[in-house]
């Protein structure tokens, strides 16, 4: 009987141990200790996720607050032109000229109107150049083009003078031969200062310059001619055959309609003669720019996560391999291979969610520096700074996984004997 009990005993299963288990307190404290040991590599390994991710938001910020400073520049001056040019050649061979003599005033009676002028490019006779002296070939300026126009036209414009004034309506309505050219004509032409009452010759035409304009805001063509009164010019050269255009400049969110009734308001009787362009959506503008913008730098932030991937990819595993008596000493105390893959997945997921952080607080901090240095008012979706850091630890995850996997296979007995 006792030999069987003995038996028995000895044949009765042994109690099973238990395998080890990895808090998540354990977890943290294991991640936080590897990553304290050598916190400047650790610092440097993350500096390629901050950059991926600062220029991520700095990227989608910028764009944002770009797109609404088109709309608010456009309207403020794009948005607010509208040009009617004179299309009755294409009708009919007997009107050399649609546009009536009170073409600006008719316009400018609409609502919404604040200037408009007639202007049209003066076709010179062969040999006719514009000079500053009237001596053939002295300061010859080679092809500066002549322009006939009302006084509107230059208030329409939006002139910044430099020197001098723009023609009025005494001017057009007389004749006087004056003109008002660009900083850049004056330059060609030799023309520095006013107070010698400088001239510019067409052809044996000489036109006194009362003014230099240094910039415009609509009609930028306009600093590269020589701008005359329309009355001398039809005196000089005759009536212009086509190419006659009208440019209005019209109050905050009145071009389109100005557009639809400048033509009737014109010429009630052939507003066929006329076409009027409004000024282009501003909404497919936006559309445009933000799309190009997004697709450029956005690249460049794929760029720099994926620098950032491999340089976490690359310390991580040059961590795993100095750490191999580490990781055979706990694998043969009883730690499993998910625990392992677990500390060092959550080592580089840390690095990858701080540099994220940081990041995010970079990008955010350029694009509010940017804007208030250009006085813009910065603009950057919550989604953007909620996705930044996300986007950082599922590039430390993403960069850890065959270091992880890599330490997971390391065997107890093998790394003992290192």
């Amino acid at each position: 009987m006792k030999r069987l009990e003995r038996l028995v005993r000895i044949l009765r299963p042994t109690r099973r141990v238990e395998a080890s288990r990895l808090s998540f307190r354990d977890l943290v404290a294991e991640s936080v200790a590897g990553m304290m040991q050598r916190p400047t590599r650790s610092a440097l390994t993350s500096i390629g996720t901050v950059l991926g991710v600062g220029t991520f938001v700095a990227v989608l910020g910028l764009t944002a607050t770009a797109s609404s400073q088109i709309d608010e520049r456009f309207n403020a001056l794009m948005a607010t032109e509208v040009t009617v040019e004179d299309v009755a050649h294409e009708q009919t061979e007997f009107v050399d000229l649609a546009f009536p003599q009170d073409a600006s005033e008719r316009a400018e009676r609409l609502n919404g109107v604040q200037h408009a002028g007639v202007y049209w490019p003066v076709q010179l006779k062969a040999g006719n150049s514009v000079r500053s002296a009237p001596i053939d070939g002295l300061a010859d300026s080679g092809r500066i083009q002549v322009v006939a126009a009302s006084p509107g036209v230059l208030e329409a414009a939006g002139p910044r003078l430099s020197q001098g004034r723009i023609f009025d309506d005494w001017h057009d309505r007389t004749g006087q031969r004056v003109a008002v050219i660009g900083a850049g004509t004056a330059a060609r032409l030799g023309i520095g200062t006013l107070d010698t009452q400088p001239a510019v010759f067409v052809g044996d035409e000489a036109f006194l310059v009362i003014g230099i304009v240094d910039d415009v805001q609509r009609e930028a063509d306009l600093l590269l001619s020589v701008v005359v009164p329309r009355t001398a010019a039809r005196e000089i050269w005759g009536t212009p055959t086509g190419n006659a255009r009208m440019l209005i400049s019209t109050d905050l969110g009145a071009a389109t309609q100005i557009a639809a009734e400048a033509p009737s308001a014109i010429s009630p009787a052939h507003p066929g003669y006329f076409r009027a362009t409004p000024p282009p959506d501003p909404k497919s503008l936006r559309t445009e720019v933000t799309q190009d913008l997004d697709q450029l730098f956005l690249l460049l932030a794929m760029i720099c996560l994926f620098i950032g991937t491999v340089g976490i990819a690359n310390t991580t595993l040059v961590s795993v391999l100095e750490r191999t008596g580490e990781i055979g000493l706990r694998r043969a105390l009883g730690a499993r291979a998910r625990h392992i893959t677990a500390q060092f997945l959550s080592e580089s997921g840390t690095l990858g969610a701080l540099g994220g952080l940081v990041g995010t607080s970079l990008g955010v901090l350029t694009v509010v520096v940017v804007a208030l240095a250009r006085e813009w008012t910065p603009v950057i979706h919550p989604a953007t700074v909620a996705a930044a850091p996300c986007i950082g630890l599922a590039t430390g995850l993403l960069a850890g996984l065959y270091p992880a996997w890599r330490a997971s296979r390391i065997q107890p007995v093998e790394a003992l004997r290192r």
